[in-house]
């Protein structure tokens, strides 16, 4: 017979973890009534194994050419074909997709990082500080998103690494304003009141009371992000300024593709359906986060059903 100690933590044990799994049963549970986050989930998690796993899905090597084999339509050798020095369209549109995916989640967790921090100073400091950050932020968003990405990766070289560091700096402004804004109101809560006489430091603020609660805008805000900047990425890639030749990326493929539409659509047909795929997920998925995340959206939505 358990005794009464056993028989009081007994009850506490399983408390204690049906509270740990109540954040995977709310997933699961979302996942179960949303329909955006469920099929968009399972667009970006297809694609996402898809690019994992290419050296070993890929039928041939993606950078390997075979002159003798120029712009051969489709067949079960090479299932969309090769392009106009032989290589493998579905390899490369595989391994394109490792680099398009990893650009534009690397590019928004820059955007993130550095956006948030200047929002949580800003919007905290006020004044001066304020002033200056968000005249700069101003100045950035008067220039065409695309045309500053492109001017800051020709300036910068045409690498990889600059392709993130281009598309990042151009989604710092919508990170720092949104959090600026949920600053402005977080700030006069009771308990940041409370901290700020009680001694604690401004970095304390920021970091235990402020953040935590701007958390959520600045995950559904990246998540609706990525999408955008995998296009920044094939926009750029297109016109040369990304990883260069023979590393296959989606944009770079169009770019080829586009010159034999008439007499071999199939070299551009790969990546643009990739693309196409890819960012039709990632809308969808951020639709769904957002529905599972924001509260005022979820009420607009019950309200129109």
């Amino acid at each position: 017979m358990a005794s009464p100690a056993a028989a009081e933590l007994l009850p506490r044990a399983l408390a204690d973890r049906a509270e740990s799994n109540a954040p995977w049963q709310t997933v699961v549970s979302f996942l179960r009534r949303s329909r955006s986050l469920a099929v968009g989930g399972s667009i970006v998690l297809v694609i996402s194994l898809l690019a994992l796993f290419a050296p070993q899905l890929s039928p041939a090597n993606p950078i390997e050419m075979n002159l003798s084999g120029v712009l051969l339509s489709p067949t079960a050798a090479h299932p969309l074909g090769t392009d106009d020095l032989g290589r493998d369209v579905l390899s490369r549109t595989l391994h394109g997709g490792r680099i398009s995916l990893l650009v534009g989640v690397f590019a928004v967790a820059v955007a993130l990082v550095v956006g948030s921090f200047l929002g949580l100073i800003s919007g905290y400091s006020g004044g001066t500080i304020d002033n200056v950050v968000m005249r700069l932020l101003d100045a950035i968003l008067a220039i065409p998103a695309l045309l500053l990405a492109v001017g800051i990766a020709a300036a910068l070289g045409p690498k990889l690494e600059n392709v993130v560091i281009a598309v990042g700096l151009v989604y710092i402004p919508a990170f720092a304003r949104l959090v600026r804004a949920q600053v402005l109101v977080v700030r006069q809560e009771d308990f940041v009141t409370a901290a700020r006489l009680g001694g604690a430091t401004w970095s304390r603020i920021l970091r235990s009371h402020l953040l935590p609660n701007v958390t959520t805008p600045i995950i559904v805000l990246a998540s609706l992000r990525v999408s955008s900047a995998i296009v920044a990425e094939a926009s750029l890639s297109f016109l040369g300024l990304g990883a260069q030749p023979p590393t296959p990326t989606w944009g770079s493929m169009v770019n080829t593709g586009q010159r034999y539409l008439e007499n071999a659509p199939w070299v551009a047909f790969g990546p643009g359906a990739a693309i196409l795929l890819c960012i039709l997920g990632l809308s969808i998925l951020g639709e769904g986060v957002r529905e599972m995340l924001d509260p005022h959206f979820q009420s607009r939505t019950g309200a129109g059903r």
